[in-house]
């Protein structure tokens, strides 16, 4: 044993030394590498419209977009069409829960961990204000989430915390993100890593952060909590104008992941089958609060309309009615789709080979907003509102109106068509209309407040505008009117005897189950804990969020 010990100890620290040097030279695959923290950025920017890999909010937006009535689908009998769900093996409508804790998730947390290391406040509140705005996305989306071990890498598998725990987690990291952004010192490499946000400016970040905490407090409407006075004072201090506004931005160059998901390059708009999220067209529902035709807009028609939305051959604008597809309408009323294109019910939807005709976030090079000052000021004017300030509220409600229109008319003026400008006159024109615009404070209502933030947030912002709807309960009253406050809002369903889609024991979707090929395969214990698997799952979806209860 006095011969062997020694020969073994010197093996040990030859293989020891080999190990060491292998390792530096072939780094594994399986731990992650450290790169300077704000290399991590542009990705996890990507990630909150849609990235390289086709994920992102924007991707489950074609769905949800029909939830709310933004978008149709090409053809008829469309499950989402008819408020349904089928939570298969294909993850459709999933990303929402990849882009918080795939896409963005570990990525983030190692960016925040090593800018603190180097003492960079900036690029940490950075990472803590797109946290809490992840929070809110899966929240919202989900309901029941996994928060207290979600960044745990020694589990495999996890448990599900209340919705209650996320909005206490949004709120933490919003004002940790505004704690580190308030001591951010000059940071010379944030510029170029932030290009396709916010070009490293910290102010702009804490407006994103104070916008997160203003979306936080309206969310709690429906409760006894509720502090409009929260939600004005962060409103207040996020977006005051569309220099404000945050967008994440693309160099549209010949590489598909560098160009706008809605865009025709990527083709996400295209094909002809339900399966997928393809032949994507307007809905009726927006485009007659734009024509003129929805009785809360009666007679008036939108100059807004040519920028967000697409013609046909008789030179209107129509929108395709919730799950009947484009056949039940004449040839000569069927919308182009997205990307300029006019087909016929039979046709491949396609999309064309450069962008020319397309307009507003539906070109390769268009951003794409994820908050906006228009949003901020519909918030204010909500909460203002409820408050009893109608003063205020009109206020706000006339600025949010305007900073759309300013959004559009810089940002979004491209492919319009000659005579459907905006312009001073009709802004006016529509602006000073009393079925738009009130004059009386009094006259003001919670119907014209939420149709106008519907309008403002076409496209973009279908997730925050699904909540919108839900706190409303999609057909909720406004007392002032005794009309509902999505006027004109009805499940138009033509499948399944004009019913909801087989199986909802309610007419309409309240949240996703959570995602198949993570969940499902992965935790399943757990998903059975909260209801979302084996018996009685098949209503899950259907399940009223807790935050848009009493």
């Amino acid at each position: 044993m006095k011969i062997i010990i020694p020969i073994i100890f010197s093996a040990a620290v030859i293989l020891t030394g080999c190990s060491k040097m292998i390792d530096d030279a072939y780094l594994s695959p399986n731990s992650y590498s450290k790169v300077e923290p704000e290399t991590l950025l542009p990705q996890i920017v990507a990630s909150m419209a849609g990235n390289y890999a086709g994920h992102g909010p924007l991707n489950d937006a074609r769905y949800v977009g029909a939830y709310i009535q933004n978008f149709s689908f090409y053809l008829a009998n469309s499950t989402f069409d008819a408020m349904g769900y089928n939570n298969g093996v294909g993850d459709v409508a999933q990303s929402t829960w990849r882009t918080h804790y795939y896409d963005i998730g570990q990525n983030n947390q190692r960016m925040m961990e090593w800018a603190a290391e180097q003492e960079r406040w900036g690029l940490v509140g950075i990472g803590k204000a797109i946290e809490a705005w992840g929070w809110m996305l899966v929240a919202d989306y989900y309901g029941e989430v996994i928060v207290n071990e979600a960044f745990n890498t020694s589990l495999t598998t996890f448990n599900y915390d209340s919705e209650e725990a996320a909005y206490d987690r949004i709120r933490l990291r919003a004002f940790e993100a505004l704690e580190n952004l308030n001591k951010a010192t000059a940071d010379p490499k944030l510029a170029e890593a932030d290009q396709f946000f916010y070009g490293g400016d910290i102010e702009k970040w804490k407006k994103f952060a104070n916008g997160v905490l203003a979306r936080y407090y309206n969310h709690f409407s429906n409760k006894a909590s509720y502090k409009p006075d929260s939600a004005i004072y962060y409103a207040d201090r996020a977006m005051t104008t569309i220099a404000d506004n945050a967008s994440v931005k693309f160099a549209a160059t010949a590489l598909s992941a560098t160009n706008n998901f809605f865009g025709p390059l990527r083709a996400n708009f295209a094909g002809t089958t339900t399966a997928n999220p393809t032949g994507i067209r307007q809905a009726a529902y927006i485009a007659n609060m734009l024509n003129g035709i929805n009785p809360e807009f009666a007679g008036v028609p939108d100059p807004r309309a040519w920028y967000m939305l697409r013609g046909n051959t008789n030179g209107t604008i129509v929108g395709v009615a919730s799950g009947a597809g484009q056949a039940v309408l004449a040839a000569a009323d069927r919308p182009e789709n997205f990307h300029g294109i006019t087909q016929n019910p039979t046709a491949s939807n396609t999309s064309p080979a450069n962008d020319q005709n397309c307009r507003f976030i539906f070109r390769n090079n268009s951003p794409i907003p994820v908050m906006t000052a228009a949003e901020m000021k519909f918030i204010k004017a909500e909460a203002a509102f409820k408050k009893g300030d109608k003063a205020t509220s009109l206020q706000a409600f006339k600025d949010g109106i305007n900073s759309h229109f300013d959004m559009l008319t810089t940002v979004y003026n491209l492919a319009i068509p000659a005579g459907k400008e905006i312009t001073t006159a009709n802004r006016n024109a529509y602006l000073s209309n009393p079925a738009i615009v009130p004059t009386d404070p009094n006259a003001l209502t919670l119907t014209k407040i939420m149709m106008q933030k519907y309008i403002a947030m076409f496209g973009h912002g279908i997730l925050e505008t699904w909540m919108d709807m839900r706190r409303y309960h999609y057909t909720d009253i406004d007392p002032q009117t005794n009309e509902q406050v999505y006027r004109g809002y009805a499940l138009n369903i033509r499948v399944a005897g004009n019913q909801p889609w087989p199986g909802n024991p309610s007419a309409f979707v309240y949240r996703y189950y959570p995602r198949f090929n993570s969940e499902n395969v992965w935790n399943q214990v757990s998903l059975q804990k909260i209801g979302a698997a084996g018996e009685g799952s098949q209503s899950y979806h259907t399940k009223t969020l807790w935050i848009v209860q009493p």
